[in-house]
């Protein structure tokens, strides 16, 4: 016979082991849960890490009184990654083919991006360029590149100096292959474009995006204009000769106004650079150039198309005594242009204050250090 007390004490280990198996049922329950958020939580994670990283965007500075520029980044939008991605390509000795010309040995900061004290370039194979490199400023004003304006927009003017067998000699899938095989850069190309897809047109836009930004309109002139500075007597002299005399093509702020003049030089015979007529194939551009900018000449010399003046008074000169009445010689100096000794020196004064030291120093577009 079974006893009363046992029967009452099996009754009451059975809610007991029922509860203990409902405890545990449910501790399972939220470990699978645990696991399943943990693994919710760490494919998120990968899916962040293979997004395309925030971008910090950068606009172009323009100055009081400029005009507006031209509307380059419409496609391209600014920004710190962008930016820095061109910097580093336009210090790279790897965009040439032997390793040894970068952008930056022809266009050097100190020399407001110009080549100091070389007539013409040096390029790869040990030759010789054909024509003095302008200096590098303002570009995003320009419509047009090169002193023929051979090249219609600043993403495609790196392709020419690249592939120009005097100069960098490189071909484009040289250059891709180089960076392809560089993680750096594959980072960076990531960083400024979403993804680690290295081609042309993102190598091209990211150098447009570091010479864009090049901005000068920090000189004395411009601290005068604002109020902040005041010309020498000098100085002051000299911008009236300069107004007077040379501001009809050289027009402020940009000291250009970006046309082509014969300014009667005479063709150099071994050049033999007829200049804005090879881009037309229309005689009356013979021997017609760019208009450089006047900004920061005093630190750009040589002075031409082919460097053939090595002083700001030798320039001048020319306009003086030089000048060569030919067919296509601009009306503006065919009678070239008289001047004094005594406004001859402040004119080259005045000049002087178009320099402006701030960019010729401004990291921003300094050597990046590694």
């Amino acid at each position: 016979m079974i006893k009363k007390d046992t029967i009452s004490a099996c009754f009451l280990k059975k809610p007991a082991r029922l509860a203990a198996a409902v405890r545990w049922k449910n501790l399972m329950l939220s470990a699978a849960l645990l696991a399943i958020l943990a693994l919710v939580v760490s494919m998120e994670a990968c899916r962040k890490s293979d997004a395309a990283p925030a971008v910090r965007k950068l606009s172009l500075e323009v100055p009081a009184g400029f005009p507006p520029p031209e509307d380059l980044f419409k496609d391209n939008p600014i920004t710190q990654e962008g930016f820095d991605l061109g910097k580093k390509l336009f210090y790279d000795g790897r965009l040439s083919k032997d390793g040894k010309f970068p952008c930056s040995s022809c266009h050097q900061q100190f020399a407001a991006f110009a080549t100091f004290d070389h007539a013409l370039s040096h390029g790869v194979k040990d030759q010789f360029t054909t024509r003095n490199a302008p200096g590098l400023f303002n570009l995003a004003w320009h419509r047009e590149l090169h002193w023929d304006g051979g090249i219609n927009h600043l993403e495609v003017q790196p392709l020419a100096p690249i592939t120009a067998p005097n100069e960098m000699g490189e071909t484009v899938e040289g250059v891709i292959a180089k960076l392809n095989s560089d993680s750096r850069y594959r980072e960076m190309f990531r960083a400024a474009f979403g993804d680690e897809t290295i081609n042309s047109q993102r190598m091209l836009r990211a150098m447009a995006q570091f010479m864009g930004m090049m901005v000068s309109a920090n000189a004395k002139f411009d601290q005068v204009k604002q109020g902040k500075a005041s010309f020498t007597a000098a100085e002051q002299a000299g911008y009236a000769v300069f107004q007077a005399k040379c501001g009809s093509c050289h027009k402020e702020p940009l000291f250009t106004d970006l046309s082509y003049r014969n300014t009667g030089l005479t063709l150099d015979p071994g050049l033999r650079d007829a200049g804005r007529m090879r881009i037309t194939n229309r005689r009356e551009d013979s021997l017609k150039f760019k208009v450089p900018s006047l900004r920061n000449v005093e630190v750009t010399a040589p002075y031409g198309h082919d460097g053939r003046f090595f002083s700001l008074g030798a320039v001048v000169d020319h306009y003086r005594f030089g000048v060569v009445d030919g067919p296509t010689t601009d009306p503006l100096v065919k009678r070239r242009i008289g001047m004094s000794d005594n406004e001859k020196s402040d004119l080259v004064q005045f000049l002087k204050t178009l320099t402006d030291q701030s960019f010729l120093k401004d990291p921003r577009f300094a050597e990046p250090v590694e």
